[in-house]
């Protein structure tokens, strides 16, 4: 692949990504938001899937699974958070990545009702969250945790 190629790759992937989470964020998201919501989160996944590194693959990963956690559709906020959890255990990223893969694993459990799921990839990510080095992450972290029971 030419450089230019994964320049649009890279451009694209990253505004996919923040557009999502411009759409995460909005209070009034409409019908078409979630929709659009859904498309951005792929179309980022797609294109670091292009260019990227198994980081940028886990990251897509949890952020397709926080959509669907965020839209009450459990068993794809599931499949997204299983994969993100496994790319972590098979390329060994840990610190933040590790704690957040449990964090949506939790939330896709909680959206489906599995509590006790739930609950074990909770305790999961609060140990998982000692691992993480930057204290304003780690409380960023169990912010996020705590919001799957709030």
């Amino acid at each position: 692949m030419n450089e230019e190629l994964k320049k649009i790759h890279h451009n694209l992937a990253v505004e996919c990504f923040n557009s999502t989470w411009n759409l995460l964020d909005r209070k009034d998201r409409t019908r078409d938001d979630d929709l659009k919501m859904i498309h951005c989160a792929h179309c980022s996944r797609f294109h670091w899937g292009e260019i990227g590194t198994p980081l940028e693959f886990q990251r897509g990963e949890w952020q397709i699974s926080r959509v669907y956690s965020v839209l009450d559709l459990g068993e794809s906020a599931l499949h997204h958070a299983q994969y993100c959890h496994d790319l972590c255990t098979e390329n060994g990223i840990s610190d933040f990545d590790m704690a957040f893969a449990f964090e949506a694993m939790a939330r896709a459990h909680h959206v489906l009702g599995n509590t006790e799921e739930r609950d074990r990839f909770i305790e999961l990510g609060k140990s998982a969250s000692q691992n993480i080095k930057d204290p304003e992450n780690r409380d960023y972290f169990l912010g996020e945790l705590n919001s799957i029971l709030s």
